[in-house]
């Protein structure tokens, strides 16, 4: 004890020679780091996300720095984000398929929850603090497509080449989805270099950057050869897919392209058939004949979610072209 007193008061006297008090050095300390506002935070929140969340939630984001921008993160409430939620599901405008809003305002919080988790991340507010995370999601209501019938997809492909400037674009884009069960953006992100004519194989970029090579027919490898061909593509990433006048195909061509056959097949439109329909067509047909297994590799699912089964019934490539050839009535090189 007479040692620790000692030293107490050697240290006062050396504080005392610089000129320094304890109070000083008290406030030297540095103190709780301020809690930024939204408006001032928004940006890294955006420099951060995907291009997938920026497209998606930019437009919340957008309506939430208007509203809360000059707040600090840890002052808007679980409270304001549930008035917004409310207030965007019910200004939805209503369209054949709407569901009331509830996709509207489910991303509302969702974009909240995402300007919080990164917030959480930077340290900027504690992980039990999130006002976002105490706003409940509505549940997800059970999606309307379903798998068309071989009837309805020969007329919706009869449509396609009835009308339109460019019927051969049209029938390539919804023969790919039917052989490959690709969504849009995969189609899409197809580059010269992603068909491999020998081994007819189409490799696959879709959403959560997953990658795989898909099994087409031998006749959709040659269309899409000379596609290539004679619409100039010709660096290995160049776009596969294009119009007559050599421009890179957009998702627009699938807005018109539903569109014109909506107005030929009025059942198409008052379903409001997509693109994705033709997914569920194939890949159900796929489960039905060969099973879970080789579906979900045809579907190109890579998830670790469900079943621990999923782990140990994993289909390989030979068994997805032996599925497509069985569906297409064409063989494939790698098929058993």
């Amino acid at each position: 004890m007479t040692t620790d007193t000692d030293r107490i008061a050697q240290a006062h006297q050396i504080l005392a020679d610089l000129g320094v008090t304890v109070a000083d050095l008290q406030a030297l300390e540095p103190g709780p780091r301020p809690v930024p506002t939204l408006a001032t935070y928004l940006p890294h929140v955006r420099a951060a996300a995907g291009p997938g969340s920026r497209r998606t939630y930019g437009s919340y984001w957008d309506r939430m720095a208007t509203e809360w921008g000059q707040r600090p993160l840890d002052q808007i409430t679980a409270s304001d984000i549930e008035a917004m939620h409310r207030t965007a599901a019910a200004s939805t405008v209503k369209r054949r398929n709407g569901r009331n809003g509830r996709h509207a305002g489910e991303h509302v919080i969702a974009a909240a929850r995402a300007i919080y988790n990164r917030a959480i991340a930077d340290g900027h507010i504690a992980p039990d603090a999130s006002p976002a995370h105490r706003v409940a999601k509505p549940r997800r209501l059970p999606s309307t497509r379903r798998a068309l019938t071989t009837t309805e997809l020969q007329d919706i492909n009869a449509a396609a080449r009835r009308s339109g400037n460019d019927v051969i674009l049209d029938a390539l884009l919804l023969r790919i989805h039917t052989e490959t069960a690709c969504r849009r953006g995969g189609a899409l992100a197809i580059t010269l270099d992603d068909l491999d004519h020998h081994h007819c194989l189409l490799r696959l970029r879709e959403k959560g950057t997953t990658l795989r090579w898909q099994p087409i027919t031998p006749a959709l490898t040659n269309c899409l050869t000379d596609h290539a061909a004679a619409r100039g593509a010709v660096l290995p990433t160049d776009q596969l897919l294009r119009f007559r006048d050599g421009h890179p195909v957009t998702s627009r061509r699938y807005d018109h392209l539903w569109h014109r056959i909506g107005q030929q097949l009025p059942w198409v439109a008052t379903q409001t058939i997509s693109t994705h329909w033709l997914r569920h067509t194939t890949l159900t047909w796929v489960e039905r004949h060969f099973g879970y297994g080789i579906a979900r590799a045809y579907a190109g699912h890579t998830d670790n979610t469900g079943p621990a089964t999923t782990t140990y019934i994993k289909a390989n490539l030979q068994e997805v072209a032996t599925a497509l050839t069985a569906m297409t009535g064409q063989p494939h090189p790698l098929a058993d």
